[in-house]
């Protein structure tokens, strides 16, 4: 009876891979389990997950059996784009009315058609490890260079909920005109950030949509400052 060769080829060793089985570069692993354990829909069941790319947020491709409203059930295959929740806010004087505003370069918005990538927003972030409130006083520091004194919670939107998990928390609070110079630069040198902050009367702002301002977070908020917000002649 002869000895099984050395030469043949066994099984190949799957490679680690960050996120998963090892840490990426936050220190994440076991990012293939989320999703897996979802139950509260009887008409979904998650049968895989698999990490597709994990640098700093995650895209995920999930297998799961779906039933449809005349009972069948097929087997269908999404991709997610996890990059955590966030929250945005709409600086006003409802005296003055006026807004504070920013602009930056947004390249995802630049590389799809946008004139020269300069968007005019709310200003936001994500929340990372903090709750919705204290991130967005955190933010609104940061991007605009104003302490944020009380809040207004206005409502939680998914904003893109085909492909991205993200659910943006929407706040308001006053500020007081004059209190920052139209055109003032703020942001994280150490992120990349050059934010320039913009004091917008409210009209102008109103007028600006759809044309230099098209970014969906700001354009709900300002919406809702003259329908409910602090521009309403309801709340007023």
């Amino acid at each position: 009876m002869s000895e099984q060769g050395s030469g043949g080829s066994g099984p190949e060793e799957r490679t680690p891979q960050p996120g998963v089985d090892v840490p990426d570069r936050r220190g994440r692993t076991g990012l293939d389990r989320v999703g897996r354990d979802l139950d509260r829909n009887p008409d979904v069941v998650v049968r895989d997950v698999r990490v597709l790319t994990s640098n700093w947020y995650v895209t995920r491709a999930t297998t799961f059996d779906y039933r449809h409203a005349d009972g069948r059930w097929t087997t269908e295959e999404r991709e997610t784009y996890d990059r955590g929740d966030g929250a945005t806010i709409l600086l006003y004087d409802a005296d003055a009315r006026t807004v504070v505003l920013t602009r930056q370069f947004r390249f995802p918005a630049y590389v799809n058609e946008h004139p020269d990538g300069m968007l005019i927003e709310s200003a936001a972030g994500l929340l990372d490890d903090d709750d919705p409130e204290t991130a967005i006083r955190r933010e609104a520091e940061e991007e605009t260079g104003l302490s944020v004194g009380e809040v207004e919670h206005v409502f939680d939107v998914y904003m893109s909920p085909g492909s991205v998990t993200e659910r943006l928390h929407f706040f308001a609070a006053p500020y007081e005109r004059g209190s920052i110079a139209d055109g003032a630069r703020a942001g994280l040198a150490a992120e990349g950030e050059d934010i320039e902050v913009l004091e917008l009367d409210l009209d102008d702002a109103l007028d600006r949509i759809g044309r230099d301002i098209v970014d969906a977070k700001t354009i709900m908020l300002l919406q809702w400052a003259v329908l409910r917000g602090p521009f309403s002649p309801v709340r007023r």
